[in-house]
């Protein structure tokens, strides 16, 4: 792996972990220390991160890790809203229904104590809408909106009831898939998503840090 590759993974994993929080400042001569790396692609890193809307320079020579906030997630949601649920719709026409006949099944018996094993199911069901999609530019889209919503889950990892009731939600989606029903499939990422939205805005009210 290239330096600059190292030192993207390295600085996304810590962002969208929590480690490295909104605000702090990335300095180019302790990062580079840190990471291992020369400061060329450290600043690699850095533009790429910006790209991804991940960092932002809070002046010329200051980059921090950027903020996220009520509005930041109910932009995120608007977009992530339009994308999933056409994913849905499309999958159902076009996937493997027994793949997610399967996955409907693993939703129904995983317990959400172990959220890692949680999100990891999540992330092979999002591999499976992908495949079943089979459109380059709605699965680059919809990679960039799961970037930050690794963040945002973060609010949710503590709610064992919300935990529940996703596998639940992601259980019909999966279902509907299965059956071959597009439009069930879409209403379910609708009402899941909806539901997602309200727990974490619920959550960035109580507390406001």
């Amino acid at each position: 792996m290239r330096a600059s590759e190292r030192a993207y993974a390295t600085l996304l994993d810590e962002i969208q972990s929590g480690a490295l929080a909104p605000g702090t400042v990335l300095g180019e001569v302790e990062q580079s220390s840190r990471l291992g790396v020369s400061r060329t692609p450290l600043r690699e890193a850095l533009r790429r991160l910006a790209s991804d809307g991940l960092v932002a320079q809070a002046s010329a020579r200051v980059t921090v890790v950027a903020g996220i906030d009520a509005d930041d997630i109910g932009a995120l949601f608007e977009l992530r809203r339009a994308l999933e649920t056409e994913a849905a719709r499309l999958a159902a026409q076009r996937g493997d229904r027994r793949v997610f006949t399967a996955l409907a099944a693993e939703f129904t018996a995983i317990g959400t104590a172990d959220a890692d094993a949680y999100y990891a199911l999540i992330a092979r069901f999002d591999a499976a809408i992908d495949a079943a999609v089979d459109n380059a530019y709605l699965s680059g889209a919809l990679r960039s909106v799961r970037t930050h919503l690794v963040r945002v889950r973060r609010m949710a990892r503590d709610n064992p009831l919300r935990l529940s009731a996703s596998a639940r939600e992601h259980e019909l989606i999966a279902r509907a898939i299965g059956g071959g029903d597009p439009e069930l499939a879409a209403h379910a990422t609708h009402v899941h998503l909806h539901n997602a939205l309200t727990t974490i805005l619920e959550a960035l009210t109580e507390d406001p840090s």
